[in-house]
């Protein structure tokens, strides 16, 4: 989020699973991440849980565990698995049970799970490798379900954005040129995670769904929103409160705040079974 281009890493950036300064940076301030950043859809929860033979959950690149606790109010049980040691800790404490590695080398230890979940992390895990290992610790009939909020600023804000970047950042990749939409960018991203799922076999064939949904925010929530995505959290201060003042500035020129439009969308397959 908010766009590929501002999470995948510098080069090579048709592989983001093998940047793992950036993948890891996102703990620099994890209180801020779990604030700031949105819950998915109860729908699409919902669906995941109908779509699973049962409710063991297990949540790859878990984060702070935002959707692991949505997991856990529905009912499910949920083990989460991320390799930012920070974040796996801030998930402890509300309530989610973490064990720190990245997925590829996680030990399950003989343990099976009715649902692989990922939320706006699987660009982290190896194409291939990921959906292989999600195949031998699924149940028969399990489902794998990758899934990630896809938006795009006010075009006046993006502008700022990219301007302020282009000058503090120069080698990011928004620096390149104008980005192109978000909704296009995940729709590849989203094709090379089904492309990963079949050639890793052992799954039916991938189900793409989506979801549309509004936030408003203010000033304030967006600005504190906006340095946990990729490219600004490893930002020294000085220059992430310049990308910010430009960024407010643009937004309070729009009247303060803004209604962004998100689409989430999703990836399922069922394990062979």
């Amino acid at each position: 989020m908010p766009t590929i281009a501002q999470e995948q890493p510098e080069p090579p950036r048709n592989e983001p699973h093998k940047a793992r300064q950036m993948a890891e940076s996102f703990g620099v301030d994890a209180e801020r991440y779990d604030r700031a950043r949105p819950e998915y859809p109860d729908t699409l929860v919902r669906q995941i849980i109908a779509d699973s033979p049962g409710r063991d959950m297990l949540d790859v690149g878990c984060g702070t565990g935002i959707e692991a606790r949505q997991f856990l109010a529905a009912g499910c049980t949920v083990l989460g698995v991320e390799p930012d040691a920070r974040m796996a800790e801030f998930a402890r404490r509300t309530g989610v049970e973490v064990e720190v590695a990245t997925f590829e080398e996680w030990d399950a230890a003989g343990r099976t799970f009715d649902a692989v979940v990922a939320g706006q992390s699987w660009h982290w895990v190896d194409p291939v490798a990921g959906p292989a290992k999600a195949a031998r610790v699924l149940r028969p009939g399990g489902l794998l379900a990758v899934f990630a909020h896809a938006y795009d600023m006010p075009p006046s804000v993006a502008e700022a954005y990219a301007a302020a970047l282009r000058k503090v950042v120069p080698d990011s990749p928004l620096s390149a040129g104008p980005p192109k939409p978000a909704q296009e960018l995940y729709q590849t991203m989203f094709a090379t995670f089904a492309d990963g799922i079949r050639k890793a076999s052992g799954f039916g064939e991938p189900e793409e769904r989506r979801y549309d949904w509004e936030r408003h925010y203010s000033r304030d929530e967006w600005l504190d929103l906006l340095p946990t995505t990729g490219v600004l959290t490893r930002l020294p201060a000085d220059k992430l409160a310049e990308v910010l003042e430009e960024v407010g500035a643009a937004i309070d020129a729009i009247g303060g705040g803004f209604t962004m439009t998100y689409t989430t969308m999703a990836i399922t397959a069922s394990a062979d079974g």
